[in-house]
């Protein structure tokens, strides 16, 4: 044996230390596989997020209150409208002559009123020696009749008007015509849509989350949305949580009793649960379309994988787990 130099360790005491750090690489790496399944299941199972999320948005669906020709029409497909602008004419010459004759019909009114109540306080004058009361009730009554008279043929001309008014059509939102299948020459029936306007001021997102997810959405957290084809997300807020949705079990059946549907398998899928998210903030250069899909993700980030944290901490150290905000009143 060389001067200064150790002893080498017998083959036996080797394998016993190689066996050891064998074991303890085995234990680390197993623990580093626990907390990143742990921080993985946490992610897909229970953080508040989801690929199901949808832009919605209100369409206006336009109908003329009077029927006629298309005269003119003043928008093209795709084109951004404001409210209260025109968007067709409807063919107003019938309508016209509805209002001219309704006001000649209250001209007329008015002239018989004015006879009529002329008379009856001609008759009301007289004594009861040269007509009799039966009279004078009988040209009170005939006054009245006219007054009832005029009162019709002046809501007549109202409405006569009112349809002249209403074939203009005219845009009841901000916002974009959208299908447009609409020509000057057609004709629009009272009451048929023939014009769709989507309302630029009412998107919003629908998110579909997992049941197990609820716990942690709460109304009024800020969301992110993250749009397909957009590097920038959506910022918004929860603006509410629906407290209902269909269940197939819930049908009457024979006999008026509930039909349930057998289960079969041994894995129970999560429930789905609609939350409407109010847009807060649109990045430039994004262009909301209705029927859009998104990532959306509830909360600040990396709050959640931090209360993850915070209780296992909590109960490796025996300390009460920190308790969630409570949810506000909804």
């Amino acid at each position: 044996m060389a001067a200064g130099s150790e002893p080498a360790l017998p083959g036996r005491e080797r394998r016993r230390l190689a066996r050891i750090l064998r074991l303890l690489a085995t234990v680390v790496i197993l623990a580093c596989a626990g907390v990143a399944a742990a921080f993985v299941w946490d992610f897909y199972v229970s953080a508040p997020w989801t690929r199901d999320g949808r832009v919605r948005v209100q369409v206006a669906s336009v109908a003329p209150q009077v029927s006629g020709q298309i005269v003119e029409l003043r928008v093209v497909d795709n084109q951004t409208v404001r409210k209260d602008d025109v968007l067709y004419v409807v063919d107003p010459v019938d309508y016209e002559v509805a209002v001219a004759s309704a006001e000649a019909e209250v001209k007329n009114r008015e002239a018989d009123l004015q006879v009529k109540r002329t008379q009856a306080s001609r008759r009301e004058q007289l004594t009861t020696l040269s007509t009799s009361i039966e009279e004078k009730q009988q040209y009170a009554g005939t006054a009245k009749i006219a007054e009832a008279a005029l009162e019709s043929a002046q809501a007549q001309l109202r409405q006569a008007r009112i349809n002249l008014e209403r074939t203009t059509v005219r845009s009841p939102v901000n916002g974009r015509v959208t299908n447009l299948l609409l020509r000057s020459g057609d004709y629009a029936s009272k009451g048929n849509v023939n014009i769709a306007v989507i309302d630029t001021d009412s998107f919003w997102i629908d998110g579909y989350f997992e049941e197990t997810k609820m716990a942690h959405i709460r109304v009024g957290e800020p969301v992110e949305a993250a749009l397909m084809g957009f590097s920038e997300p959506l910022t918004g807020s929860v603006e509410s949580i629906t407290l209902g949705i269909s269940t197939a079990n819930a049908s009457p059946s024979t006999q008026g009793l509930p039909s349930v549907n057998p289960v079969y398998t041994w894995v129970r899928l999560a429930q789905r649960v609609p939350v409407r998210v109010r847009i807060e903030r649109v990045p430039p250069g994004v262009a909301l379309v209705a029927g859009m899909t998104c990532t959306l993700s509830v909360g600040e980030p990396g709050r959640h994988g931090r209360d993850w944290l915070a209780a296992m901490r909590a109960r490796l150290m025996g300390d009460p787990a920190p308790s969630s905000p409570a949810a506000p009143a909804r």
